[in-house]
């Protein structure tokens, strides 16, 4: 079985911002190459805000702030950098 890994993706998805297919098509390549099976998982920045977002963040091998701002909620997303930040959880931001 493949080593399984993912992905939270913070941002708002739109399926018709290039950005967001390139970013999708990208890991894919990435996770064929090293033969992992990868879970992408959308996280609004709406979602950001509730009370216990940090039970969602946690669960992610990884987090990555979208490309395409502006965000829906800009708060939401930051809230999301500084989780992975003062956790110090493997982040990347584009």
């Amino acid at each position: 079985m493949k080593e399984a890994v993912s992905i939270g993706m913070i941002g708002d998805y739109d399926p018709e911002r290039p950005a967001h297919q390139a970013v999708i098509a990208a890991l894919g390549h990435a996770a064929d190459h090293l033969s992992i099976k990868l879970d992408v998982c959308w996280l609004p920045t709406e979602s950001m805000l509730k009370l216990r977002y940090q039970e969602e963040l946690e669960q992610f091998a990884g987090l990555w702030a979208a490309p395409g701002s502006p965000y829906q909620r800009m708060d939401g997303a930051l809230r999301g950098i500084q989780y992975a930040r003062e956790m110090n959880r493997p982040f990347l931001g584009t």
